[in-house]
């Protein structure tokens, strides 16, 4: 067997394969067998019916292509190692002339993992590590004070009140809004809950609210923002009508040692300030250290040039959108709803994330060439004792197991594990 490799844009090749008939004339025999199984003859049991038979039913070229493919078969994985290929997605077959006694010649078409090329990068993952290596990761009490009032926030006490509403109440509202004297469609409620100053009517409301007492009504006019998402009432002006309801406000705990031990295990105010500056040091490093492996990539990519199979790059955006299809559904939304509301398809989204999705794969094929370069591997002990803490989470699921693919699974941490590797690596030079 012989062949030739042509190499093509994108990372494609071409390979032409040439095979001598002694090579691939007993793939006739297999051909004939092969048709005469879908074939009833008189006289034969299905499938014994002899080559000459089968040849006159249909006819030698129809037994030529059949061999052709049964040797393609074969013989390509052969060429493909033979010429160290790493060939990916579907090829495209190409059979030449078929005659008996004569070479067989053919040609694939086929994808293939394309080469990294990496101009010199290291004098660059070095100023990236020299930048983060001057940063230090401080919190600031500003930051524990706004955390603190945060937390009071939280476990703030709502207190009815017989006074006039004021900024920062929470109050019970009936309304209702009309045009032109009728009541616009969903323009009516009663005990609206609202806290007035965030801001969540159109502009205007709140601040008309302010004063009221409960039982007070009052009856003002408004216009709608430019930008209104009902766009009948964008811009429009409008009545509104309110009874107050109940006035609340809001009763927030002093910050003392009273409130750190209500928390739980804190002994004091100071001691609850400790715990709190601890974890906000821990949330910055782990902050830090994800921009830092970030911009590492960066000027990895910036550093490299890579041709992307299409077909690598159509996986990379529907993976991309199983991802973020899987964020909308977790926020109760469905997909499908989602992008009419957003007016896009499928397709506008992929090729808006064209560039996004060639980066990843970019990065993705740096990380690898550089855990293969400073050979590194990852243990199996490793591997399979990551597995087994994501399987813990799923440990009250029946029959786990056969409903994950495993294979996946170990490749996808294994494939973590080593990323791990290669950034420490880049995070010491």
């Amino acid at each position: 067997m012989n062949s030739t490799v042509k190499k093509l844009p994108k990372s494609q090749v071409e390979i032409t394969v040439t095979l001598p008939w002694e090579e691939w004339k007993e793939e006739l025999h297999h051909a004939a067998e092969h048709l005469a199984k879908d074939v009833k003859v008189s006289g034969f049991r299905p499938g014994k019916a002899p080559r000459d038979v089968i040849e006159k039913r249909f006819g030698k070229p129809a037994i030529l292509v059949e061999a052709a493919e049964h040797a393609v078969q074969h013989s390509y994985p052969r060429a493909l190692k033979q010429e160290e290929i790493d060939a990916i997605g579907k090829p495209e077959v190409t059979l030449g002339k078929l005659a008996e006694h004569e070479p067989l010649e053919y040609t694939v078409v086929t994808a293939v993992l394309p080469e990294v090329i990496l101009k010199p990068w290291k004098d660059a993952v070095k100023g990236v590590n020299k930048e983060y290596a001057e940063k230090t990761d401080v919190v600031a009490e500003e930051e524990i004070s706004a955390e603190l009032d945060r937390l009071t926030e939280m476990r703030a006490k709502l207190v009815t009140v017989n006074r006039e509403a004021r900024m920062g109440d929470n109050v019970l509202v009936d309304f209702s809004v009309l045009q032109d004297g009728v009541l616009i469609e969903n323009g009516k409620s009663e005990k609206h809950p609202l806290t007035l100053g965030k801001g969540v009517f159109i502009p205007g409301f709140e601040e008309q609210l302010l004063g009221m007492k409960e039982g007070d009504e009052k009856t003002f006019e408004l216009t709608f923002p430019a930008e209104y998402h009902v766009k009948h009432l964008a811009g429009k002006p409008a009545t509104f009508a309110v009874k107050m309801g109940v006035v609340q406000e809001r009763e927030v705990p002093a910050i003392d040692d009273a409130f750190a031990t209500s928390l739980g295990n804190f002994t004091s105010l100071e001691n609850l300030k400790e715990t709190m500056r601890e974890g906000l040091l821990e949330e910055k490093k782990v902050k830090n250290k994800e921009e830092r492996r970030g911009r590492l990539l960066d000027v990895l990519v910036e550093h490299s040039a890579i041709e992307h199979p299409e077909i690598l790059i159509e996986e990379e955006l529907s993976r991309m959108v199983r991802e973020f299809e899987m964020q909308v559904r977790s926020m109760g939304l469905d997909f499908s709803e989602y992008l009419v509301q957003m007016k896009k398809t499928e397709e506008e989204m992929k090729k808006e994330w064209l560039p996004q999705a060639k980066k990843r794969l970019s990065a993705h094929m740096i990380l690898d060439r550089l855990a293969k370069e400073e050979e590194m591997a990852v243990e199996n002990e490793a591997v399979e004792a990551e597995m087994n803490k994501t399987l813990a989470q799923y440990k009250d699921t029946k029959d786990i197991e056969k409903k994950i693919d495993m294979e996946r699974l170990y490749a996808s941490v294994r494939g973590q594990l080593l990323n791990e590797k290669v950034f420490e690596f880049l995070e010491k030079l």
